[in-house]
């Protein structure tokens, strides 16, 4: 008799659906945190990675989608999602106590996760910390040829010259852009870290780049040279703070594991999983209750631009046009 109602009570609890995630994260960066959520609840979490395309692929796909949860960074993109009509509204109160309101959409539409600062990595030898204090020092002509970056039109450079228009304005915004690409000292190329390998080379002084980029480049035998030989600057802009940006999750609005879905941004806004985040990406939580590690914070505190980012994120057209207009990339 026993084990006929152990039978029936096994028979009768539904079984764990797993959780699919779309992400244009690389998946070393939060794969052991999925895993810890995985050993800790059971359920399983699916990522498919998606480099480009992400709006489209979920538009296509319709009420079909498989994916519960889109992971993304920029708070553009995450804006851009929402207003597709790609997301649906989170009610948690574990979330809301976990993440405060500037960092989650009012109508919780997506919630941010860990923030980073876009900052300058300055050369040890060739440039003074007290040189560089705002992003809008970059345009003095003392910097010409000197100063490195991305593409323009990458996400991390196109949310910087967003804020930028947010501060000063589009005219003023464009001629600052000017100004920066008239320093340059070479064509606009490679990622964050391939800047702070030709300021080890000799090849420019100064560059923009991620804050955990540093983290990630002490980790690498090959690249701690190039992270030991410039210092992390924060400087301010528009006369406010440094810029920062966010790395967040969302619901889909067709969600087939709701419930699960939900506990897995729960489980991401944690204490445990935001700790995870600082460890083991460098990235600072956005979790009041959890510090950044000791190496982001070795390289000192700042002051965030109080700047909304939704407000920065309704800049982006007018960014992309900026860049296009002024040719920063050629």
């Amino acid at each position: 008799m026993l084990k006929h109602t152990v039978l029936a009570m096994l028979l009768a609890t539904p079984a764990l659906a797993d959780i699919n995630i779309y992400s244009t994260r690389q998946p070393d960066l939060i794969d052991p945190i999925l895993q810890a959520f995985t050993e800790e609840t059971g359920i399983v979490v699916n990522t498919a990675f998606i480099e480009g395309g992400l709006i489209e692929r979920l538009e296509a796909e319709g009420t079909r989608s498989p994916a519960d949860l889109v992971l993304t960074v920029d708070i553009a993109n995450l804006s851009a999602i929402a207003n597709a009509g790609l997301t649906q509204s989170l009610e948690s109160e574990t979330v809301n106590a976990n993440i405060p309101a500037e960092f989650r959409d009012t109508n919780g539409l997506w919630i941010g996760l860990t923030s980073r600062a876009r900052i300058v990595y300055a050369s040890k030898e060739r440039v003074d910390p007290s040189e560089v204090t705002s992003y809008e020092d970059l345009v003095d002509p003392k910097w010409e040829g000197r100063i490195c970056i991305r593409s323009g039109l990458h996400n991390y450079n196109i949310a910087l010259l967003s804020s930028m228009i947010a501060h000063h304005g589009a005219e003023e915004a464009e001629a600052w852009l000017t100004g920066l690409k008239a320093n340059l000292a070479h064509k606009p190329q490679g990622n964050d870290r391939a800047q702070v390998k030709s300021i080890w080379a000799g090849e420019c002084d100064i560059a923009i780049g991620n804050t955990y980029y540093m983290g990630l480049m002490l980790s690498d035998p090959e690249q701690a040279e190039w992270a030991n030989s410039v210092n992390v600057l924060f400087p301010i802009i528009g006369g406010e703070g440094a810029h920062v940006n966010l790395s967040g999750v969302a619901l889909t609005a067709n969600a087939p594991n709701k419930d699960e879905a939900i506990q897995l941004i729960e489980y991401l806004t944690s204490d445990a999983a935001q700790s995870l985040y600082a460890e083991l990406n460098y990235e600072y939580p956005l979790n009041p209750a959890v510090s950044p590690s000791e190496l982001v914070q070795s390289w000192g505190t700042f002051t965030a631009d109080s700047m909304s980012l939704s407000e920065i994120a309704k800049h982006r057209a007018e960014a992309i046009r900026i860049v296009e207009r002024v040719n920063f990339d050629e």
